[in-house]
């Protein structure tokens, strides 16, 4: 059965992550210009820092992590749960989905298991030390795993026809 495996490479992943982005954004954002205003979003789009060296030390030094409870509601808790809960269900998100990937357990080929996925998630912060190398990593690997692949024993692969 391995010998029908087929590993989903690094750019079709991130392909499937920039469509999962633009959907999270698509639901996250309306709540969070109702509540915050469209303050919240012109210092995303503030570029003064890049060319003022003064103001991106202010900014460094004054950046807050959340405006309140429900930006970190919005933009941390809610898209996590949902994206656990799509790998439970659906083994994979829309954006793999649209794309015919599934993630599996690497030594199976089966559904994950909830610590799986939750690891996996969390294996998500491993991967973006060092420039985001842990991603990176997929392009290199043999079996296309990632850092968070590789803690949670899971793969990405094409879904068969």
């Amino acid at each position: 059965m391995t010998d029908e495996v087929r590993y989903a490479g690094f750019w079709i992943r991130a392909l499937a992550a920039l469509i999962d982005s633009v959907l999270v954004s698509m639901v996250v954002a309306p709540p969070l210009y109702w509540i915050y205003g469209k303050g919240y979003f012109r210092q995303m789009f503030d570029l003064t820092p890049l060319f003022d060296p003064d103001k991106l030390l202010s900014d460094m030094q004054s950046t807050q992590v959340a405006q309140g409870p429900a930006d970190i509601l919005l933009t941390w808790v809610l898209p996590a749960v949902g994206v656990v809960l799509f790998w439970m269900a659906r083994s994979a998100t829309p954006g793999k989905m649209w794309l015919s990937l599934k993630i599996v357990d690497a030594a199976t080929l089966g559904p994950l298991r909830p610590g799986q996925a939750i690891g996996r998630y969390l294996g998500y912060y491993l991967s973006m030390f060092g420039l985001f190398l842990g991603f990176l990593w997929v392009a290199f690997d043999a079996r296309k795993q990632g850092w968070h692949d590789k803690v949670a024993g899971t793969l990405v692969i094409r879904a068969p026809k």
